[in-house]
């Protein structure tokens, strides 16, 4: 079986298109939403678009955004909502993968859904282990609890999220049957990793404090790493919404099926409705905008003023059965 070129990004990082070889398939990658004045489905996603022409073969993504309009009728966008689908590689099916035809490489995101959605493209859209699909579901929504090996290979690429060594070995590992070898000691000896930081993310779980509907930790002058998305499920067991700030940066979660909606509550333009990373300096007073009800204080607080003053999100039925209404 050959492997194409694998090249990892994320919706803000792109690489240039004229390095990715031949006929394209983008998985998990959302179009750029728009923070600020520099980030943008105008300054990133389209520039990457246009200098991919005919080459792009497909673009699947579950991702809202505001642009998706705009291709619904060009066939090589395969595109849908997070509530829709809660994961990409359920997505990739063994008629896409057909009707698309021979491709040369794969350009995914950096986490376990886009390197599971990889893997499954290239097996001909077939799962590379029976319940993978519902592995990264419950890895991407965090409802439900995947099995050992999507718990394993999530802990790895937590723990080593800038390794493109690793995420090449899972690629490798998923698609090779899950054999011993190299990849999975790659894998085993980054989950290891993982459960040696988890001591520094209950740390910091201790710090959070209480804000009306939120949940918020300051990491500074923590020392040593943490996994910032345990940290984020932490907060949510105090309060509906967590907030976690970390070097200038404001990463704000709530459940899955919670209802809220960041993206549009922010006016980011796109992303997952119930992560966002976004920058202080983005709040309504940054922008030379009233800050909400009149607030006074810090970005940060702008931003969970923001939180607190929104009408209450209407939570949403989630589970195999609901995932795609």
């Amino acid at each position: 079986m050959g492997m194409p070129q694998l090249w990892f990004a994320s919706p803000r990082v792109l690489p240039k298109a004229e390095k990715l070889q031949g006929r394209v398939v983008v998985l998990d990658i959302a179009f750029a939403a728009t923070v600020g004045t520099s980030i943008s489905f105008e300054a990133i996603t389209k520039p990457f678009l246009d200098g991919l022409g005919d080459r792009l073969a497909a673009w699947v993504d579950h991702h809202d955004h505001e642009k998706h309009a705009q291709f619904k009728y060009d066939s090589r966008f395969v595109l849908s909502t997070k509530a829709e689908h809660g994961a990409c590689p359920e997505m990739v099916t063994a008629e896409l993968v057909r009707q698309t035809g021979p491709i040369d490489c794969i350009c995914t995101h950096v986490d376990l859904d886009g390197l599971y959605a990889a893997a499954k493209w290239i097996l001909g859209g077939k799962e590379p282990y029976k319940g993978a699909d519902d592995d990264a579901r419950a890895v991407d929504t965090r409802v439900g609890t995947p099995g050992a090996i999507g718990t394993r290979i999530d802990r790895a690429l937590r723990a080593k999220f800038r390794d493109d060594q690793l995420k090449r070995a899972v690629v490798q590992y998923l698609v090779g049957g899950l054999q011993k070898g190299p990849h999975e000691e790659l894998i085993r000896e980054a989950a290891e990793e993982f459960e040696r930081r988890d001591a520094k993310t209950q740390e910091l779980a201790g710090r959070f404090t209480l804000r009306g509907r939120v949940a918020v930790v300051d990491t500074a002058g923590a020392a040593g790493q943490f996994d910032k998305t345990d940290l984020l499920l932490a907060g949510q067991a105090k309060a509906p919404v967590s907030m976690v700030r970390d070097s200038g940066m404001l990463t704000i979660a709530a459940a899955f099926d919670s209802g809220w909606d960041f993206v549009e509550l922010f006016k980011l333009g796109g992303g997952m409705p119930t992560r966002v990373t976004i920058p202080e300096a983005s709040s309504a007073r940054a922008r030379g905008e009233a800050p909400p009800n009149g607030a006074v204080g810090s970005p940060l607080d702008d931003a969970i003023a923001t939180i607190n003053n929104a009408p209450a999100p209407t939570p949403r039925m989630v589970g195999k059965d609901h995932d795609h209404d």
